[in-house]
Parts: structure tokens; sequence; C-alpha cells
């Protein structure tokens, strides 16, 4: 059902035995680093700016981190061939954090390196079912099922707390994944297994799918439309899929202190820094999460940071009896973290 699911949703080129199940992307992304090392790759890939957790896999897997850069075409394939890898890890569809679909061209480019140098993509699937303004970009493993390692799970689309993730294995990797996977916990639950193919099976699934389209639609636009009214003039990119978007602040602005300055509001918000290979705090820009509050939570988290976000905001923060009450801090800290 799951094949069958990723062929007609993803464009995947999927069949049941190239299909290992895993507790979620962190841990497939492990079972796969730790399969190419087995098999004698020593080097990997990383977007910069991109998931800073992929170092950390690599390295707990035996392998060097490359970090190869990222413009608004997606992943540079020219300095990925200058990098040594023999494998990368991406997020073609919609990238991590810069919202960038990965271009046509340098899709194909990818996976002439990747045939060229005998190495593996790792294509990290987490967020395209939610497309808001066309069909969802297909998958990169459709267009090459012996080159590309395809990793999806549940945590958008249902509840991250329900551990349950699949990898489409290229048919060379399919059992040395299995292997790490049944060395790691013997197998994910069986009765969360069969929940989810009874879901797809039945169309519930996608009718799910439909009904949260348009509830992040409405927390999208509630993010654009406080963006526009408190901080006027303030770039957002990315918001075309996914869960979050990009605020480009001011070249003046201090990404640092603009974060600093919110937390004292009790207002989260994530910089950019801490995505890039070496966190430079160059140029200054935010990573705006959406996914998981109100339209009302949004709009007054970015009412409460709008001056901050706009680079006018004098040194005096707000004293404890201000607009910005501490009994709120929980709910109001996550308005605009991507991390919540």
């Amino acid at each position: 059902m799951l094949a069958a699911y990723l062929r007609r949703v993803r464009g995947a080129a999927a069949s049941p035995e190239d299909v290992v199940i895993c507790s979620g992307y962190t841990q497939g992304a492990g079972l796969l680093l730790r399969a190419l090392a087995r098999n004698g790759v020593t080097r990997v890939a990383v977007e910069d700016p991109g998931d800073r957790d992929n170092d950390t896999a690599a390295e707990r897997a035996g392998l060097t981190a490359v970090p190869v850069p990222v413009d608004e075409r997606g992943v540079d394939v020219g300095a990925l061939r200058s990098s040594g890898a023999r494998a990368v890890i991406l997020t073609p569809a919609h990238q991590t954090p810069t919202g960038v679909v990965l271009a046509p061209e340098r899709r194909q480019a990818l996976i002439a390196w990747a045939a060229e140098t005998d190495a593996v993509i790792i294509e990290d699937d987490y967020d395209a079912e939610f497309r808001y303004d066309r069909q969802p970009v297909g998958s990169l493993q459709g267009l090459a099922p012996s080159r590309v390692a395809s990793i999806g799970s549940v945590s958008k689309s249902l509840a991250p707390f329900l551990r349950l993730g699949w990898i489409v294995c290229p048919p060379g990797l399919a059992d040395a994944a299995a292997e790490e996977k049944r060395i790691a916990d013997r197998g994910s639950p069986g009765l969360d297994q069969l929940a989810l193919a009874r879901l797809m099976e039945s169309g519930r699934y996608d009718k799910h799918l439909r009904r949260m389209r348009a509830v992040y639609t409405a927390r999208r636009a509630a993010l654009a439309e406080a963006l526009a009214e408190h901080a006027t003039g303030l770039a957002l990119t990315g918001l075309a899929a996914g869960f979050h978007a990009v605020a480009h602040l001011p070249d003046t602005a201090s990404e640092h202190d603009v974060v600093t300055r919110a937390r004292e509001r009790s207002i989260g918000l994530t910089g950019m820094s801490g995505y890039r290979f070496g966190g430079a705090p160059v140029p200054p820009e935010l990573v705006l999460g959406f996914g998981n509050l109100t339209e009302s939570t949004i709009r007054s988290g970015i009412a409460a940071v709008g001056d901050l976000l706009r680079g006018d905001a004098g040194q005096a923060t707000p004293s404890r009896g201000s607009r910005y009450p501490g009994r709120d801090s929980a709910r109001r800290r996550d308005a605009i973290d991507p991390g919540a």
C-alpha cells in the first residue's frame, strides 16, 4: 500500500521490496549512512545552509560531512563535484531552510554526478505534500531510482510523536539498510504500520492531507499578512510549501540582537545562522515557522516584534508590566519558531 501511495502521490519508482520501514527521518538517515560507511564511503556532502543534524548523523556513522552551498536554484552541483563526496543529503522539493526548489537542470546535473562517481543521493522528502502554489514537486527518486534513496515520514502529515517513516532504497542498498534496521531495534511497531496502511487504502489519508493543506494555507496567510502590517517592506521567501518561511532582515540588523530581544518579549525567533555550516550571522535572516500555531498566535507574535523586524526599535525593552506578560510566554515563544 505504501509503495502504491508513493508512486501515485510522489511520482516515486517504488516497489515493496525496496522499502525499509523506519522510525522517522532521523533513523532512516542514520541507517543509510551506516550502510554507506560499511560500503567504503568516507565523505558525505550536506547542504549549506541546511539541517545541521545531518552533520552529526554523518559523524556518528564515521563519515566526514562536507558543506556544499545552496543558492536560489538549489544545491550547487559544481561545488558538489569538487567536494570529493560519494553521497549527498539534500531536500530538493522544498529546501531546508531556504524553501527553494532544486531547479530542473540541477536535478539532471545531480543525477549525472551520481552516475559518474558511483554516488548515492539521500533525498529528505519531508514536507513535499504541502505545497500551496501548484501540484507538489515530484520525488527526485522517481528520476533515478538506482541512485536515489528517498526518506519520508508521517511526522509532518500526522504527528511528530508518531515515529513512523520509510526509505525507498536503490536496489543495492535495500538489504544493507534493512540489516542496519534489524540491528538497531528489530523493527518498527506493526500496529502503527497497519493503521497507516488502512488510512491510505481507505482514502482517509488523502482527505486528511487536503484538509490540513487548507489549515496551513490560512496560517501561512496570517504570517504574510502580519508581516505586511507590522514589518512593511520586509522580504519574505520560501512560502510556497511547507511550514516555514525566511524573513530577510535589513542589512544593518544584527540577527543575534533581534533574536535575543525578541526572547525578552517571550517571542521565539530562530536565526538563519543556526542552519549555516560555521554559524555565520550574515546576511541577517530569520526562519519563521507557522505549522503548529493558531492564526491569532501568529498575528500576535509578529505584532510583538514588528519593530525589531523593521530595524527601528529603540534600546529599551519592555518591562514586566508591559504588553508582553510572562504568563503567556510558553505559548508566544513558539509563535514563530520553526523548531516548535
